[in-house]
């Protein structure tokens, strides 16, 4: 039975998930509002011992990718590079987007993250997970005005859309879970990937730089 094990630190609000065969083992919210690296292993330890699973038993690791807090991204991919490579295991790299946009329930979805500045970062998906708009980084007006008419939901961990007659989703900080249901997918597929060739997914580079320098 597949044992997937997924990460995200990719904001304030991380997370951790175990999935066995499709089910949720454990999904587990970790607040870190001044940074990851000194807990995250600890936290992880925590639940393999609550499931009495070990790392060897992982069949395939999982990490978000981004867009998100520049130090955070790096965290997990870090994270889950390190582990998949020293088990010799393969791993997979999933879009916070593509994660939002399992959250939603229309044919089409958009996901929305904050980009900070004004701006938002966003994607659409169909309800497969295929992705329909690509990713972009932009001012909510003339993105809102680029979408087909049919995208009428949008999913959201909290920025404020003003779009008439639209589904406003408001979903939860963790996120670990869709990434995990996201990667036993491409696993089964045998889309899982060497560790070494996973890569943050910042959408465009200046919001990376620029988060470092803050």
């Amino acid at each position: 039975m597949a044992l997937i094990f997924a990460v995200d630190t990719t904001s304030e609000h991380g997370s951790l998930a175990l999935l066995r065969e499709g089910d949720l083992l454990e999904e587990a919210s970790i607040h870190a509002p001044t940074g990851f690296s000194h807990l995250l292993y600890a936290e992880i330890v925590a639940l393999f011992d609550r499931h009495a699973v070990t790392l060897r038993d992982v069949d395939c690791f999982a990490s978000a990718s981004g867009p998100g807090a520049f130090t955070g991204v790096r965290v997990s991919l870090a994270c889950v590079k390190g582990l998949a490579e020293a088990l010799g295991r393969p791993a997979v790299a999933v879009s916070n987007l593509e994660a939002l946009a399992r959250f939603g329930t229309a044919p089409l979805r958009a996901a929305v993250l904050d980009a900070r500045r004004g701006d938002l970062y966003g994607a659409v998906y169909d309800s497969d997970g295929n992705r329909i708009a690509g990713e972009v980084v932009s001012a909510p007006a003339p993105w809102l005005v680029s979408l087909h008419p049919e995208v009428k939901e949008f999913v959201t961990q909290g920025f404020a859309l003003d779009v008439p007659r639209a589904r406003i989703i408001l979903a939860p900080a963790a996120i670990a879970a869709q990434i995990a249901r996201i990667a036993a997918k491409r696993f089964a597929e045998g889309r899982a990937t060497d560790p070494a060739a996973l890569d943050a997914n910042y959408v465009r580079r200046a919001d990376a730089e620029l988060s470092w320098k803050e």
